[in-house]
């Protein structure tokens, strides 16, 4: 499988898909999905699902970032439909992680057409602006008033009232790791157990904020040997990643395989 770019979109197509998954991946690092959340991407395709990761570029507005990101993967479906590449009517999973989350959660309650089997939901959080970006209370304060906003749209609270009061997608797979001060995966659970009760799912899994992102790090050092003391623990480091994002890899598996 080759990766390829579709209406902005970075696509895997296996050879006999089993379901879609559209992905949404962090702040800051969802501008190129395909390479900073590879493993895992590759992964889901290697079990059968198409992948269709959107990039997008943060800003305040986050209600235009998710009809962004929804038009463009409707756009790559389509085409993907049409040129006969998957079958209509395949399963559609929501996967998110960090902001990813948030923006699934809007595209789930904002838009009545969307229709998924499942979202799963990767270290959510739902902090304002002045907890998200660094210094954003002091740069606010130097900017002229007009220059820049001074909340996410939705903000927090208004992102509860939307989910609680519209969220559409049933069957949801929430993922906390241990070691992640940035996750508000818990309330999130106990707000979508409201709304459908008995069909929210939550894992608490080890690892950090940043264990999706698992990749294959080349920990050799040049000159030095296969027995240089670095390379042992840049091989201990490895290994302990691999771990936390296999067993990543494993629940998410078994629970868009419905096991």
């Amino acid at each position: 499988m080759d990766w390829q770019e579709i209406f902005g979109n970075w696509v895997l197509v296996p050879p006999r898909p089993v379901g879609v998954v559209h992905f949404l991946g962090g702040a800051f690092i969802a501008a190129a999905p395909h390479i900073t959340y590879r493993r895992l991407l590759e992964y889901l395709a290697d079990r059968g699902f198409v992948v269709v990761a959107t990039p997008f570029i943060n800003t305040f507005d986050h209600t235009v970032i998710a009809e962004e990101v929804l038009w463009s993967f409707n756009k790559a479906l389509d085409l993907l439909e049409r040129r006969s590449r998957i079958e209509p009517r395949l399963p559609i999973y929501g996967v998110g992680h960090s902001m990813g989350c948030k923006l699934h959660l809007l595209v789930g309650s904002l838009f009545e057409s969307v229709e998924r089997s499942g979202n799963v939901l990767i270290s959510f959080n739902n902090f304002a602006a002045r907890e998200s970006i660094p210094m954003f209370s002091q740069f606010s304060q130097l900017a002229p008033t007009p220059a820049i906003p001074t909340e996410f749209k939705p903000s927090p609270q208004e992102t509860k009232r939307l989910v609680a009061q519209h969220y559409q997608v049933q069957r949801n797979l929430l993922i906390k790791f241990s070691n992640d001060s940035l996750d508000q995966s818990l309330p999130l659970a106990d707000l979508l157990e409201n709304s459908f009760p008995g069909s929210i799912a939550t894992q608490r899994l080890r690892g950090n904020h940043l264990t999706p992102l698992g990749q294959n790090l080349n920990t050799r050092t040049m000159g030095l040997g296969g027995f240089a003391p670095i390379n042992m623990i840049g091989d201990f480091v490895q290994q302990e990643v691999f771990r936390e994002l296999g067993q990543l890899e494993d629940v998410m598996g078994c629970w868009l395989a419905g096991v």
